[in-house]
């Protein structure tokens, strides 16, 4: 979708009748019955059916494959070999190729990979969690798996303009969250020892958590001992930032607990909001913890416009803001196999003009609407 976002013509490969399992987790719905998780994941996209064991079928997924740039795949390991669609394969009759291979465990290992289970076998909710191991609230490895892979596919798209070479990229779940969870897997690594579960504390700086008020929980992150002098004298205790047991970070941490109770008593004589806008105006970084549609709200006050429209269905906008090349809102989610035609049209002839033409139509209809 963020390929598509940035421009590229993406077609969407599903197995008939069913496509995408994402079309089949809801509820939640939109209005026109379209799982949300399905929505917010595949805009821009056209969508082709094809059953790749039919061999009318696979001769149309191979065609595709010999005219892309890119092929991204999240086949279990091999099972493409089998139909003539594997990178080998491929890439003899389009050696520029740049395929993409997501895995959960590797190109070698069939078992399947779901987030959940990512995010269980790979440390995740280990270090997630009070007193039981808990889940982050979305499929964040699924998130920052495609990020590693968009990241990668970017890079060879690069390296093929230099040198007309395309290339396999294998990005798998399990070394992507490895990667992503920085601090916590080079702890592991360079001392040999697992960090554990903190709830919302962090292990390397203090005070860094929500803290209770007089009547809802306020976050304060603060990351030197600037901020940290800042904070003591809006809170009206500047003598905890001269303090030894606090007057570092390193100290901070060693008495983390003394110095929570200390902030946390401070903080029961007033509201969240009033102690948001004090510390606020120290510059120390503080917030509540807000629901996702006041974090929407909070995002659309600072003018960073996260919601867009497209075809008069509301979606969540591309993060990055282009000065030359923004990004593009063609099209909502689509049907299951809605764009066979336009596809095989693609087929038939050069590739950019009917791109072109069929987006040209398409802002017309939009314009007339």
């Amino acid at each position: 979708m963020l390929l598509g976002d940035m421009g590229a013509t993406v077609v969407k490969v599903e197995r008939p009748d069913r496509g995408d399992d994402t079309r089949s987790w809801s509820p939640p719905v939109d209005d026109e019955g379209v799982a949300t998780y399905f929505s917010s994941v595949n805009r821009n996209k056209y969508s082709i059916a094809l059953d790749l064991d039919s061999a009318k079928d696979r001769d149309i997924a191979l065609r595709l494959a010999e005219r892309a740039d890119i092929l991204i795949e999240n086949f279990p390991a091999g099972s493409l070999d089998g139909r003539g669609l594997g990178y080998a394969q491929v890439s003899v009759s389009n050696p520029g190729i740049i395929y993409c291979t997501i895995s959960g465990f590797g190109s070698s290992n069939q078992m399947p990979g779901y987030d959940l289970l990512v995010q269980a076998v790979g440390g995740l909710m280990d270090v997630t969690g009070d007193a039981e191991p808990t889940k982050v609230g979305v499929a964040i490895v699924d998130v920052v798996t495609g990020l590693h892979a968009l990241t990668a596919i970017l890079a060879a798209l690069h390296h093929r303009d230099e040198t007309a070479e395309g290339q396999l990229l294998e990005v798998n779940l399990l070394s992507s969250l490895l990667s992503s969870l920085v601090n916590q897997s080079a702890t592991a690594v360079l001392t040999g020892e697992s960090p554990t579960r903190m709830g919302n504390a962090h292990p390397s700086i203090v005070p860094y958590e929500p803290f209770a008020t007089a009547d809802r929980e306020l976050v304060i992150a603060v990351g030197n001992d600037a901020q940290f002098a800042r904070m003591c004298t809006a809170l009206g205790e500047p003598g905890w930032a001269a303090d030894t047991r606090f007057a570092t970070n390193d100290a901070r941490v060693a008495q983390r607990e003394e110095l929570r109770e200390l902030i946390t008593a401070r903080l029961s004589t007033n509201t969240a909001d009033a102690w948001e806008a004090i510390l606020k105006d120290a510059r120390v970084p503080c917030g509540p913890v807000n629901s996702i549609t006041q974090a929407l709200q909070l995002a659309d006050e600072l003018g960073l416009e996260p919601v867009i429209e497209t075809n008069g269905k509301r979606q969540v906008a591309n993060p990055v803001r282009y000065s030359r090349s923004p990004a593009q809102y063609q099209r909502t989610a689509p049907s299951l196999d809605a764009d066979r035609d336009f596809v095989l049209f693609l087929l038939q002839r050069d590739a950019l003009t009917p791109i072109l033409e069929h987006r040209e139509e398409e802002q017309d209809a939009r314009n007339e609407e």
